[in-house]
């Protein structure tokens, strides 16, 4: 039991019980300093049975961890007495599905601040018009991490997670301290309390182009394994038209990075070439949406592909051969709702 007068600890509340959530999620949680609750969907039973979340990974090795509430709805979240101070969104972004601002709502208090660990660009957008009070943080990581089986996360290679305020996208109020600087500095802490010892905070136009970056490689490789019936990262990195094609995609998001933030991105980050490199050496790298188009799950395609289309066209960059892909899997995807469909009839 706590003492009298002792403070309370940070009560954290992960919605998206997924590989990325739960890996996070296990490492924020320090009782009693750091408690840590889950609201798992289609995973619930499995860890409701068992307890815990089982986990096997490359860095802390083999271990259970116990969430201090699981929850089958946000709604049930809601429901405790106490507020959170944090709550991390850790689901797939999926606008053209669902409104995950929404979502969340009933968990959000004055002040909660929301931590965005998702892919894509554009995914704050929502959450700032819903809250337009609320501390945001916006998360790009690059874990490697999977869920074998519900409740159970293998986690292959890397930790980093880079962290930042949003308030616009641009950074408009950056050279003063706001309470989205602090409260971002102090949930890498956290996360340093719990081993991440490659947490990166950065100033928010800094971290957009880390955004920018990443769907650099996301937006060449994730939509060119599901065209490619299959291929691999490195597979696709090593055949030379396959690499040729990859390259351009890469660069063309380069170009919008630069014309939507003003300054080019090879001048703070990995160049294209080196992207490409450094993945014909990752032999076992199967991109997210490839696995989502396997097992006829939705394709992250607007924040992948249709935001930074439409962000560099603002601006005046066209993207030809992101157009052609997002064109193509928007299609393919309708055409497989539509046979299932047919197929309940």
């Amino acid at each position: 039991m706590a003492q009298a007068g002792a403070a309370k600890p940070v009560r954290i509340l992960v919605v998206g019980a997924g590989a990325v959530g739960c890996f996070y999620a296990a490492r924020l949680h320090n009782p009693p300093y750091t408690v840590v609750s889950l609201v798992a969907r289609s995973n619930y039973d499995a860890i409701s049975k068992r307890g815990s979340v089982h986990l096997k990974t490359r860095s802390f090795g083999e271990f259970d961890y116990a969430p201090a509430s699981l929850f089958r709805r946000v709604e049930d979240a809601a429901a405790v007495p106490d507020k959170w101070d944090y709550v991390i969104i850790a689901t797939k972004a999926l606008p053209d599905i669902s409104d995950d601002s929404a979502l969340v709502q009933p968990v959000v208090a004055p002040q909660t601040a929301l931590v965005l660990i998702q892919n894509g660009l554009g995914v704050e957008a929502p959450y700032r018009a819903r809250f337009p009070h609320n501390v945001i943080i916006s998360g790009v990581t690059v874990v490697s991490a999977e869920q074998t089986e519900p409740g159970v996360i293998v986690q292959n290679r890397w930790t980093r997670i880079s962290l930042g305020p949003y308030t616009d996208g641009i950074g408009s109020k950056e050279g003063r301290e706001t309470e989205g600087d602090a409260r971002t500095t102090a949930f890498a802490r956290l996360l340093g309390a719990g081993g991440i010892k490659d947490a990166e905070v950065h100033p928010e136009r800094m971290l957009q182009m880390v955004r920018w970056h990443k769907i650099a490689i996301n937006a060449a490789m994730n939509p060119s394994a599901v065209l490619s019936f299959g291929a691999g990262n490195a597979t696709m990195a090593q055949d030379p038209d396959a690499s040729a094609h990859l390259l351009a995609c890469m660069q063309e998001v380069f170009r919008g990075a630069e014309a939507v933030l003003g300054e080019p991105l090879s001048s703070k980050l990995a160049s294209a070439e080196r992207i490409l490199e450094s993945t014909k050496r990752n032999t076992d790298g199967r991109p997210s949406m490839l696995l989502d188009w396997e097992r006829g799950a939705p394709m992250e395609l607007e924040v992948i592909l249709g935001n930074p289309i439409r962000l560099a066209r603002a601006k005046g960059v066209e993207m030809a051969r992101l157009e052609s892909m997002y064109a193509l899997l928007k299609l393919a995807q309708r055409r497989r709702r539509e046979q299932e469909s047919r197929s309940r009839l």
